[in-house]
Order: C-alpha cells, then sequence, then structure tokens
C-alpha cells in the first residue's frame, strides 16, 4: 500500500494501455457551512464532520456557489487522507485492474481499499456532487448546445479545457504507487469540430525523460440529447521521448476501430468459441450524462456509472487542486 514506484512507465506498458483502448467502447465559504477541518497528516486523524449538509434541511438554504465550495473541501479532505494512507495501485489492462474482464469497461475503483477513512471521504465527495446535481442541475438548461456547431461551437458550453478533480473510474486514475505511475489527466473539447481530447500528462524530468510523456485519446463527440453525449474513439497519440536506444521525441499514432469493426471482431470471437462455455458481450456504447454544468463546473456520469468531477482554470477556489 506505502510502496512508491517511480520508475517511467516502460514501451511494453504502453502497448497495453493501447491495448484496452481498442476494447473499450470528466467565495470563501462561511465557518457555519464548512464541513472540513485542517488535517494534520501523520497526527491523530479525524474525519470532517457532514452531519450539516447529509442530514440537515438547511441544504435548501445552500447556493450553488456554497455547494461548489464544500464539494472542494470534500476532495481535499480526501486528497490528504490518501496522502496519509496510500493510493492505488492501478495498472494498465484486465490484470492491472484497469479493466473489468467481462465488459471491457472501465472498473470502477474502490476507496475503501485504500482506508476505511478514505472509502467514507470518497462517499462524501459523491454524496456532495450528488446533492448539487440535484438541486441545480438545470443551471445551464442545455448542456449540449452547439457541440458541433462549425459556426457557433466557441460558444457552447462543453466546449474548452477541463482539469480532473476527482473520479471513480480507474482508467482515470494515476498515482505514484503503481507501474504506470502519477500522471495529470484533463479533457478538451473542441466543440466546433465535434471532438474531445482526453490528455494524460506523465511528470517530466529533463535529466531522466519518461518513455511515455504524453497521450491523447482523441475522441467524436455527438449531442444525442440535452445533456447526453456520445463517444467514439477514433485514435489515440502517444508522445515518446525516445527512438530505441536513442533520445529523441516523437509521435506514435494508433487507430482505434469503429464501433462497428469492434462489435464484427467481437462477434467472429462468439462464433469460433461457439460451443466452449465461454461468452463474450459486445463493448457497449460509450457515452456520458452531464448531470451538473456551468462556467467553471462539470460533473458528469458515464454509461458505466463512472463519476466524474472536472473543472476550469478560471475558478480560483479550485486552482491549487488542478496543479
Amino acid at each position: 500500500m506505502h510502496h512508491r514506484s517511480s520508475s517511467p512507465p516502460s514501451l511494453l506498458l504502453l502497448l497495453l494501455l493501447i491495448s484496452t483502448i481498442v476494447t473499450k467502447d470528466t467565495n470563501a465559504f462561511t465557518s457555519a457551512t464548512k464541513i472540513s477541518r485542517r488535517l494534520n497528516v501523520g497526527a491523530t486523524f479525524k474525519l470532517a464532520s457532514v452531519s450539516n449538509i447529509n442530514n440537515n434541511n438547511d441544504n435548501d438554504n445552500l447556493t450553488p456557489q456554497e455547494l461548489k465550495i464544500t464539494l472542494l473541501d470534500r476532495i481535499k479532505t480526501l486528497r490528504s487522507i490518501k496522502d496519509r494512507d496510500g493510493d492505488f495501485d492501478i495498472n494498465f489492462g484486465v490484470k492491472g485492474g484497469e479493466i473489468n474482464k467481462k465488459s471491457r469497461a472501465p472498473q470502477k475503483v474502490d476507496y475503501y481499499s485504500i482506508s476505511t477513512d478514505a472509502g467514507k471521504a470518497a462517499d462524501d465527495v459523491i454524496r456532495a456532487a450528488e446533492l448539487l446535481s440535484k438541486k441545480y442541475n438545470l443551471t445551464v438548461n442545455e448542456p449540449t448546445l452547439y457541440l458541433g456547431d462549425k459556426v457557433q461551437g466557441q460558444s457552447a458550453p462543453l466546449h474548452g479545457e477541463w482539469k480532473l478533480l476527482f473520479t471513480t473510474a480507474a482508467d482515470a486514475t494515476f498515482s505514484k504507487n503503481s507501474t504506470r505511475g502519477y500522471a495529470t489527466v484533463k479533457n478538451v473539447v473542441d466543440a466546433t469540430r465535434g471532438r474531445i481530447t482526453n490528455v494524460i500528462d506523465f511528470p517530466y524530468n529533463e535529466e531522466k525523460p519518461p518513455l511515455l510523456k504524453q497521450l491523447n485519446v482523441i475522441i467524436s463527440a455527438t449531442a444525442m440529447s440535452k445533456n447526453r453525449v456520445e463517444l467514439r474513439f477514433r485514435y489515440a497519440k502517444a508522445v515518446l521521448t525516445r527512438f530505441f536506444c536513442f533520445k529523441y521525441q516523437w509521435n506514435l499514432y494508433i487507430p482505434v476501430p469503429s464501433p462497428f469493426i469492434t462489435r464484427i471482431i467481437v462477434l467472429l470471437s462468439r462464433l469460433i468459441k461457439f460451443g466452449k462455455g465461454t461468452k463474450k458481450s459486445v463493448p457497449p456504447r460509450a457515452y456520458f450524462d452531464i448531470v451538473y454544468l456551468d462556467d467553471q463546473l462539470r460533473i458528469h456520469r458515464t454509461g458505466e456509472d463512472n463519476l466524474f468531477v472536472q473543472a476550469r482554470d478560471t475558478w480560483l477556489e479550485a486552482k491549487p487542486l488542478l496543479a
């Protein structure tokens, strides 16, 4: 749990990551409403009280900004607990705990596997996100407006860069405890082109650069309703820092089969294994539902029921958590 590996991802791990992409179909608060305390890591630890937001009818009086600050406080609490108790050891593929063996969809992480305190803190984050989405999910009446519009795309509520604050998805979870190492994750929406790019940046050291510096997953995004976005994975771009033994930065492009081709492959696999007692499920359609959106904060759930909490750099209170 506490072992920390600083070794850079190997080429083998990069290839394992690419294989998973093929198979997979987010002002100051008053003292009366704050729910978290300053943490003294290394000393006796006590979880912040959450009763005033979970069990209090005063919830109806909280503004969106107050609930957003509450959400940030809970994320800070969770991160402090992880600093104390450790982090996930998730690596690429099925064996690494990233992908579900049967569905080939991203796994859900279990924060209780870190510690009971971490599990409870993560539950508090999820409750705060759900409360915000239930009370104020119509802050933006049509989150998918202008997505794919070449003329008005830059006015789309989703357009721009969103950085990850919290997630339950294993494929977007990186830590120093794992072989693949720590990384920051952001989501860049180009609404004019109907494109989303998931950007994974690994820490770069000039003296000893990692083999994999950055991974970009390019996705076509289509509005299916006012709050649902369907995704089609197009290709991945890996930014590498070495070519065999030579220090040289270059890009490796990996095409991703279309959903139709993927389903044909799965069908053929099932026909070949017919009668052998094995059953392969067709990869599900990839999509996410936006449950809260304003000009600072975005919360969405994927088809696998994974929660993503993302923010823009312009949200000053969240900026320290986005570094």
